[in-house]
């Protein structure tokens, strides 16, 4: 018998991995709580897109459930696996609808940007949960039903999930896992799930925010020079954080953590080799569709959309301040975000100096 797999938030992410999943045969159910999107899946299907004409089909091998469906589980074989893909201030309500319908030796999966992990151990406990980075995999839920991957996938050049346990152990349910998500693309375990996701949060603390905050597509921060040294001193001091949290971090994306902490603190050679990768046409993971790609956190304020600011950037900043490493350029950028949330400024480039 198949695991049974639930899926519980069908953005961007969460429909991008189950959508996969469902399409090479496993047993996935789809549940959100945006109907019209539930509607639609039903109805035509969920359409995946990406950079390739092979990564272009319809979903239709997947069951689907509205949030206020989800007692009809009850009735039904017990969940296996539960990927949890919402925003992270959703994560609690959410892992507590699914808890109820886990097999006894079921879990749930954090597939999120940020470090959830605890928060949903404090709902299933520790032994049910299983930590996902997905890396550099720029999804977007363009409209309800349809959804687009922007980069091309990682094959050799770069791994996208990282699966890992929060005790670091390799165990049979984390290579279970890998080799899942593996069809969707690269894929490996991790004695280090910590360090991958305290990378992952770097990298979107440097990217996220900047863009909400400034309305501009992730391309053109980067073309521009004082939002690009914004983003540099963000990554920066992140890096700094971690390592004093403890971490053994990962290289960000295309840089070492001390390289781009030493580029943050005025060492000049330091700062003009992370510009050179930083700057457009220095990609290795080209992105045909760069000049629309926006970072989640900008999409969700396009769309009047909270965001998860404070699981991010705010998230660093307080980390910051327990270890007695002060983060103040996370404080200030989620500080303004909040404020362009909330509608009070507008997203400018000036806003952060630029």
């Amino acid at each position: 018998m198949g695991k049974r797999i639930a899926v519980v938030g069908v953005g961007a992410l969460g429909g991008y991995v189950g959508g996969y999943l469902a399409h090479a045969g496993h047993d996935v159910t789809l549940i959100d709580f945006w109907p019209e999107n539930i509607e639609i899946i039903r109805k035509r299907g969920l359409e995946l897109d990406g950079v390739t004409p092979e990564e272009k089909f319809t979903v239709t091998k997947a069951k689907t459930m509205h949030l206020t469906e989800m007692q009809d589980l009850s009735r039904q074989k017990p969940i296996d696996i539960a990927f949890v893909a919402m925003k992270s201030y959703d994560t609690e309500w959410a892992t507590a609808l699914i808890k109820q319908y886990l097999a006894p030796d079921g879990y749930v999966v954090s597939l999120q940007n940020c470090l959830n992990e605890e928060r949903i151990a404090g709902v299933v406990g520790w032994g049910k949960t299983v930590g996902m980075v997905a890396s550099l995999i720029s999804v977007d839920m363009y409209e309800a039903g349809k959804i687009r991957r922007t980069v091309s996938k990682g094959g050799d050049k770069h791994t996208v999930f990282r699966v890992g346990e929060v005790h670091g152990r390799i165990t049979k349910r984390v290579e279970e896992l890998r080799e899942m998500v593996g069809m969707i693309d690269s894929a490996k375990t991790t004695t280090n799930l910590w360090g991958e996701r305290w990378s992952k949060l770097c990298q979107n603390g440097m990217k996220n925010g900047v863009s909400a905050a400034t309305g501009m597509t992730g391309i053109d921060c980067d073309r521009n020079d004082a939002v690009r040294r914004f983003s540099i001193k963000l990554g920066g001091e992140a890096v700094r954080v971690g390592q004093a949290l403890g971490y053994h971090i990962e290289k960000i994306g295309k840089f070492e953590p001390e390289l781009l902490a030493r580029a943050s603190e005025g060492d000049t050679a330091a700062l003009d080799e992370v510009e050179a990768l930083l700057r457009p046409g220095s990609n290795t993971n080209p992105n045909p569709r760069a000049d629309i790609q926006r970072p989640s956190m900008a999409q969700d304020i396009i769309k009047g959309r909270r965001t998860e600011i404070e699981f991010m950037n705010g998230y660093i900043a307080e980390r910051g301040n327990y270890i007695g490493v002060k983060a103040p350029t996370h404080a200030k950028l989620t500080e303004i975000v909040k404020k362009v949330e909330r509608k009070e400024l507008t997203p400018s480039a000036a806003l952060l100096g630029g």
